[in-house]
């Protein structure tokens, strides 16, 4: 299943690599959409599925040719170069978005995540008793997780890798935004901000013959939580491509209900008012995690102040995150259904 003919495909390809990846970022939105809306969800999952042992023995046999055929690879180079390139400029414009408006920028999010909601609820086609208790459950472990003290960022490397699993599942199931599960999970702006942001400025240190950054435990670290990040999402895109496969078509409904379920009890944890508790010392003094930044005790939510101007921006930008998600869904069932 090889679409790619012409340096035109490559290139449209290349772009629509970077519309995905740019999806793949923004918490609500699943990068499965993108390639559902722009006619190669197929391809990609045929592709990955491809990754499969016979793939590892023709790799590890020399035969690099027919190792590049067999998974369909110029498909894949043009499609996640795509998603590379768009990992680091999106990187860099949430990174400058959030420091300059943040509660209008987790708005935005809000609303993509409540639309999305809606448009998942629709995936499920029986609402039999067994689909409705596997949505039931999801939203007990949702409700359970909004309620309870964020998870705190976590730099554990083992936990970094289960994090790179999670944030690709978006591109297997479309519905399904791996960038919000890492919200949930507490480590979106470790690795989707300030990891992919590090990895940049050394990538141009490096081309500036600049190695100060060796020096810098901080940036190190960064470093290696990109790495084992990257291991992680190359793991998961394999595992989800075959496994959820499998799981959709035989539990398709029960699977779409428990994540649906799921994403509407844990929608409290973007709640965009909420105010930063900052851990401090017996003394009294803000405490800073390892990365230099000041560690964040809990979230408090609050109940806006409507007399401030500042609130109903920021539900202007949750209409805007409604607005981009209906879009693109609406898009995407027009293309479905011819």
């Amino acid at each position: 299943m090889n679409t790619i003919r012409t340096r035109t495909d490559r290139f449209l390809l290349l772009i629509k690599g970077i519309v995905m990846g740019a999806a793949n970022k923004v918490p609500g939105v699943s990068g499965g959409i993108v390639a559902l809306v722009a006619g190669f969800y197929e391809e990609l999952i045929y592709s990955l599925q491809k990754c499969n042992f016979k793939a590892l023995k023709l790799l590890f046999a020399g035969r690099f040719r027919s190792f590049y055929t067999y998974i369909n690879g110029v498909f894949l180079t043009w499609l996640f170069s795509g998603i590379i390139i768009s990992y680091f400029s999106i990187s860099l414009l949430l990174d400058y978005l959030i420091q300059l408006a943040e509660r209008y920028v987790w708005g935005g999010f809000f609303g993509m995540i409540l639309a999305s909601i809606y448009f998942i609820f629709f995936q499920i086609k029986n609402w039999r008793s067994e689909v409705r208790l596997s949505a039931a459950i999801g939203l007990i472990l949702g409700v359970l997780l909004s309620f309870s003290d964020p998870i705190p960022q976590n730099s554990n490397l083992w936990f970094v890798f289960f994090c790179g699993i999670i944030s690709v599942s978006g591109m297997a199931l479309p519905g399904l935004s791996g960038s919000y599960l890492l919200l949930l999970l507490g480590n979106y702006t470790l690795l989707l901000v300030d990891a992919v942001n590090n990895l940049y400025f050394v990538l141009a240190d490096l081309i500036s013959g600049d190695f100060s950054f060796l020096k810098d435990p901080a940036r190190l670290q960064l470093l290696a939580i990109i790495v084992i990040f990257s291991l992680g999402s190359v793991v998961g895109l394999i595992l989800f491509s075959n496994i959820l496969a499998y799981v959709l078509r035989k539990f398709h409904d029960h699977t779409i209900a428990g994540i649906l379920g799921f994403i509407a009890g844990a929608l409290g944890s973007v709640w965009p008012f909420k105010e930063k508790i900052f851990s401090r010392s017996p003394m009294g003094e803000l405490v800073y995690n390892k990365l230099g930044k000041l560690k964040i005790e809990k979230y408090e939510l609050y109940i806006p102040d409507f007399s401030d101007h500042t609130t109903w921006m920021t539900f202007f930008y949750v209409m805007v995150g409604i607005g981009i998600v209906t879009i693109l869904e609406l898009y995407g069932n027009k293309r479905k259904h011819g």
